[in-house]
């Protein structure tokens, strides 16, 4: 669900090459942006501004900012990189990719954006987050990040003692559903085709996990507008509050290609992720990763985390360049003298 942007100013993009620009406005984004431009690095970040939790009330899981509004993180965020001298632009990425570099052996990377706009920096930070796929069953989307819900921890506190719903898309969803247990006495596991071995089935039953094999033909609303239950292939009727789904999650790539970032398929069919190594590296030289990009599970204070030590690892890496550059140039003008 795309949020509105309306509200924020959009700084304007430099003229001049940056020392770093990094794509994604979220948590890990705002974070590696914050520690450069503390660091005295110019830096700016392009915001899509449709961050994953855009539909949830409520973040959840990080100390001190537990329950507060995902947009107010947001807004903070901005606030503070803005306080340091970065700037925060609001657009679509439509391509990222490698310029010609001022001087032998420098990086330098270009992106422009939907509307024609574009930037030149030293170093890129992609930390463009993830998309969660969900099962094609009728009803289900409009309910995203309110009665249906993905992670116990983000949601489990709010949804406890509910009648549950697990969705099974995958070998994921068994252990979803013991972690989902822990919250609720009436938990309901509704298998969609999937396979269940009877060990499987033996350990939901000591958990009281009832199974359903019935296919699932849609999600049926309740008269406050939540969920009321789930209808069946037969005809049958679950009742059901809440529906957790274990999704696929898939790194948002669009407007990367040009970048050529290696990518990975995580197992059990969970999703795609970017490539990443310490602190965020990749194998393109100049070019990181943070956040839900790389890392399909991480919750926001592990994106924030993760963003904070990217933007120190490009601060360092081009505090050696430029020494490298200074050297270069002195020993010239010796030479030259």
């Amino acid at each position: 669900m795309p949020v509105t942007t309306s509200a924020y100013a959009s700084d304007a993009l430099p003229g001049e090459t940056l020392d770093a620009v990094v794509i994604g406005g979220g948590a890990a984004g705002l974070n590696g942006a914050l520690m450069l431009a503390r660091s005295r690095r110019s830096v700016v970040v392009i915001d899509s501004g449709t961050p994953r939790n855009a539909p949830a009330e409520a973040m959840h899981g990080f100390i001190v900012l537990d329950g507060t509004p995902p947009s107010e993180i947001l807004k903070r965020g901005r606030e503070q990189v803005r306080q340091y001298g970065g700037r925060v632009v609001f657009g679509q990425v439509a391509s990222a990719e490698h310029a010609a570099p001022s001087t032998e052996g420098d990086l330098r990377f270009t992106v422009t954006l939907a509307d024609g706009q574009s930037v030149t920096a030293r170093r890129v930070l992609v930390a463009t987050g993830l998309r969660d796929v969900l099962p094609d069953v009728p009803g289900l989307a409009e309910h995203w990040g309110h009665s249906v819900v993905h992670c116990p921890y983000c949601h489990g506190w709010e949804m406890r003692d509910e009648p549950i719903g697990i969705l099974a898309t995958g070998p994921a969803s068994v252990h979803h559903a013991l972690l989902f247990r822990q919250l609720t006495d009436d938990l309901v596991y509704f298998t969609r085709g999937t396979e269940l071995d009877d060990d499987t089935r033996a350990r939901f039953a000591a958990r009281h996990i009832r199974i359903v094999d019935t296919p699932v033909q849609e999600v049926i609303n309740s008269e406050d507008g939540g969920i009321a239950g789930v209808r069946m292939a037969d005809g049958t009727f679950v009742a059901r509050r809440v529906l957790a789904v274990a999704t696929q999650m898939r790194a948002r790539t669009d407007g990367l290609d040009g970048l050529k970032l290696p990518m990975e398929d995580l197992p059990g069919d969970m999703g795609r992720r970017f490539a990443s190594g310490l602190a965020g590296t990749t194998e393109v030289p100049g070019v990181w990763v943070a956040g839900n990009a790389t890392d399909l599970t991480a919750q926001v204070g592990a994106s924030a985390a993760a963003g904070a030590l990217a933007g120190s690892h490009i601060n360092a890496l081009l505090a050696t360049a430029d020494t490298d550059a200074a050297l270069a140039a002195a020993q010239g003008e010796i030479t030259t003298a």
